[in-house]
């Protein structure tokens, strides 16, 4: 197999991540547009313009809806299948190597490890698989579109914004990195009380007490990672609603200095709400991709080692 998960990616489903990477660009560079036609109606309606013209703005918004909406579910039902050949192929691949050993030159440690493949790592693999490369794209896509157009509504706005943005550019990635390491761990003594429960027969109190330290070893690995995830959420959620706060003290600002009209500002706060999601997404995705590599490593040498055995 190959070295590394993204490498396993390419081979497996390359001609299929082109069309879905079409597919993301598609639905990311639509998201702007209803951010734009929200701050023109909300103007026109200011302005007292007509409301015919009121109705065709809003024909447009949901016609555009609809095209974002239904691109989104090709996209996702589209890797949702490519992820689940990826694990449909990956399943036939270790049964068949299993299938192949003898029982004879079969340890209790490699059964162990096919157990674990078979019921949990191959499933998160070919997850993955399916939005490794449409998923970035599309949060990345969607974050600097809407960055762009709120520094295009007013700079004052955006820079007030973006200096309550930057703390999560420093403690998101060390909690992040927390919770990495600490889940790599998991995974490795999931797969170890595995290999023991398949090894023993119960009866070995050596056994039965290394194995119930590594229990406890797994409970207080979910709680230190449950803490930092539930702290980072905390602390993400604060400095979004203190950007929606400096947007409303600036952009309110502008507004009575008569340098900004009031749909800028309502499309600005709708925009914080549109990066909200994308970067806690990103934030997820690399989570992801960390958590699948050691997933990918483990059943990478384990199928190496069972193609090899005579």
């Amino acid at each position: 197999m190959p070295a590394n998960i993204f490498h396993y990616v390419v081979a497996t489903s390359g001609w299929h991540q082109l069309v879905l990477v079409a597919l993301t660009v598609a639905v990311f560079m639509l998201e702007v547009v209803p951010l734009e036609l929200q701050r023109r109606i909300i103007n026109d309606l200011v302005k007292q313009r007509e409301y015919w013209f009121i109705i065709v703005l809003g024909g447009v918004y949901l016609g555009t809806v609809l095209v974002q909406g239904g691109a989104k579910l090709v996209l996702n039902v589209y890797r949702s299948w490519v992820g689940e050949r990826a694990t449909r192929d990956l399943r036939r691949r270790v049964h068949m190597l299993v299938s192949s050993t003898s029982a004879a030159s079969s340890t209790p440690e490699a059964e162990g490890v096919q157990a674990s493949m078979i019921v949990a790592e191959v499933e998160g693999i070919g997850g993955f698989v399916g939005g490794s490369v449409s998923e970035p794209l599309l949060q990345g896509g969607i974050l600097c579109s809407v960055l762009a157009y709120m520094i295009h509504l007013d700079l004052r706005m955006a820079a007030a914004a973006f200096a309550l943005f930057v703390p999560q550019l420093v403690f998101v990635p060390l909690m992040q990195g927390a919770m990495n390491r600490r889940t790599r761990r998991r995974v490795q003594i999931i797969r170890e009380l595995s290999i023991s429960v398949v090894e023993g027969t119960g009866g070995d109190g050596t056994r039965d007490r290394a194995d119930d330290e590594r229990i406890q070893q797994v409970f207080e690995l979910n709680m230190g990672i449950f803490r930092f995830k539930f702290s980072m959420n905390f602390l993400m959620n604060l400095s979004t609603q203190l950007q929606i706060i400096s947007a409303l003290l600036v952009g309110g600002w502008a507004v009575y200095a008569q340098r900004l009209e009031i749909g800028g500002v309502v499309a600005f706060i709708s925009g914080i709400g549109r990066i909200t999601d994308p970067w806690g997404d990103l934030v997820n995705y690399f989570r992801d991709v960390n958590i699948t590599q050691v997933k990918y490593a483990l059943v990478r040498d384990a199928i190496n080692r069972q193609a090899a055995t005579p």
